[in-house]
């Protein structure tokens, strides 16, 4: 199998349920995948630039695996963008992330119904995926299809609930699994 890297950009995966199964299926499915849990890595959100980039070159296959917030990545993801992300290392002359392939996995806490033009946003979600695109432009990196799951939210989570976002986060796992075994082939 190609290097893998997933970076889990939940900025505390203790309180998820969507991000959280999902990370637990891919560790258990491909214990061959390396993941970097930016939460425990840096709860002060000092970011090991250094170690994030190195982690970057060893990796063909780049996961980014978030909760959609405020239709991009969580504040903490954002952060290690920015920081890891410099001119020289992930775009420029220089550039060494070329030919990468970058997979966006990622929940959103609204349902599907309200990412439509009919709908509550005004805009299906793909509309909101613009600056992924054109960060991977810029960085020479291959995006893949996304790979999401609507309608993972804290609001209004009880017990069967909760049940309920473990099994469509299974779901978002097995077709993340199946993406990326089907990249190795």
């Amino acid at each position: 199998m190609q290097n893998v890297l997933i970076i889990s950009g939940h900025p505390d995966l203790a309180q998820s349920v969507g991000n959280a199964t999902i990370l637990k299926e891919v560790a258990a499915a491909l214990p061959g995948v390396e993941i970097r849990y930016l939460d425990t890595l840096y709860p002060g959100y000092q970011i090991n630039v250094a170690a994030e980039q190195a982690a970057l070159l060893k990796a063909d296959v780049i996961v980014w695996q978030f909760p959609f917030s405020w239709y991009s990545v969580p504040g903490l993801m954002k952060l290690w963008i920015d920081q890891v992300f410099l001119h020289g290392f992930a775009h420029g002359s220089t550039a060494q992330l070329n030919g990468k392939k970058l997979i966006l996995s990622f929940t959103t806490g609204a349902p599907q119904s309200l990412y439509s033009p009919e709908g509550f946003f005004g805009h299906d979600l793909e509309d909101y995926l613009i600056q992924f695109k054109t960060t991977a432009a810029l960085c020479n990196l291959e995006l893949q299809t996304p790979i999401y799951t609507c309608g993972i939210s804290y609001a209004g989570r009880d017990e069967a609930k909760t049940a309920e976002q473990m099994i469509v986060a299974k779901e978002h796992a097995s077709r993340l699994i199946s993406f990326i075994k089907s990249m190795a082939a």
